[in-house]
């Protein structure tokens, strides 16, 4: 297993927290290198903040240096995680279902598993709350971030856009990330953006804190007419009440998310970051509330993206 090349965050001081590295068990015999990454994704949403929690828990419980990389999300996480620069890393169940065919973002096909299904992430298209767009056709001509370059937000904007009848060349995209989109539309650089994330998503809550926001709802007609085209893995969904200081749901679509890792990576690895993630599930939930939702029973279907064999194994060994 080739260990992680470029280090994003420190988990040394998380673990000091946590207590150092006692009471760790046993691992496979194929940890052979210094440190290893989980290809989270940008500072401010789920998937850095769950990875972040999960590299303190697994460098905890299988005495190993892990830590999370900063990266622009799906796309990017599942072109590291195949050059073997991230051990595991986080991806929406339609970018990596994309990456296993060779279509969208992906020229060639990608030698990607699954380790297991999340969560399911939730479109969230933002603006303000006293702004005059009201629906997703009043974004033509405005200036509304798309999501990063190689982010999977990016490709779910442009299936929505194109399903609403919205010409994606016709939005004045600055391809921003989370972070970079928040504080566009705090200095009134752009008229809303894209994202798709776990609920709550922190950054956008605590934006929501800051100021007044609304979500553009996403019809239902919509999100059957992305399904019919891209490997039905969305569905409709709502944003509740009260989430983000909303005063009613907003109908979205939702997506599942994927934690995936090369085909290259050995069974045991792959057991052991099983065990260590539903181990530490109340742990991280307490911070993460995503992380409550992983449930073995549902963690098996990552279809079209095949199970590792490792994680075939592990969840095997549940029934016995």
């Amino acid at each position: 297993m080739i260990p992680r090349r470029r280090r994003a965050v420190a988990v040394l001081a998380v673990l000091a927290l946590l207590g150092g590295l006692t009471g760790c068990t046993s691992r496979a015999s194929e940890w052979t290198g210094e440190e290893y990454a989980i290809a989270g994704g940008g500072s401010t949403g789920v998937y850095f903040d769950y990875g972040g929690h999960l590299a303190a828990e697994l460098s905890q419980s299988l005495d190993i240096r892990m830590s999370v990389d900063e990266t622009a999300g799906s796309v990017d996480n599942l072109l590291r995680v195949s050059a073997g620069e991230a051990l595991i890393g986080f991806a929406q169940g339609d970018a990596a279902a994309d990456a296993v065919a060779g279509a969208g973002a992906f020229p060639e096909p990608l030698d990607i598993e699954a380790v297991a299904r999340l969560y399911d992430e939730y479109l969230h298209v933002v603006v303000r709350g006293d702004s005059e767009i009201e629906g997703i056709a009043d974004l033509a001509g405005r200036d509304v971030s798309l999501g990063a370059e190689n982010s999977g937000v990016n490709v779910i904007a442009g299936r929505v856009l194109d399903a609403a009848g919205v010409v994606a060349a016709s939005v004045r995209n600055p391809q921003l990330d989370l972070s970079g989109s928040i504080e566009a539309m705090e200095n009134g650089e752009i008229d809303g953006f894209f994202w798709v994330g776990g609920l709550p998503t922190p950054g956008i809550a605590e934006l929501s804190e800051r100021m007044p926001v609304r979500l553009l709802p996403i019809e239902q007609d919509w999100v059957i007419e992305v399904n019919e085209q891209y490997s039905h893995a969305y569905r409709p969904a709502d944003v509740p009440e009260g989430m983000y200081g909303l005063e009613e749901g907003a109908p979205t679509m939702a997506v599942p998310n994927y934690l995936v890792t090369s085909a290259a990576t050995p069974d045991g690895i792959v057991r052991d970051v099983l065990s260590g993630l539903f181990d530490a599930r109340p742990r991280i939930a307490e911070q993460v509330p995503a992380a409550a939702l992983l449930d073995r029973r549902q963690a098996i279907f990552t279809g079209p993206v095949a199970l590792h064999p490792g994680a075939v194994e592990y969840y095997r060994d549940l029934r016995d």
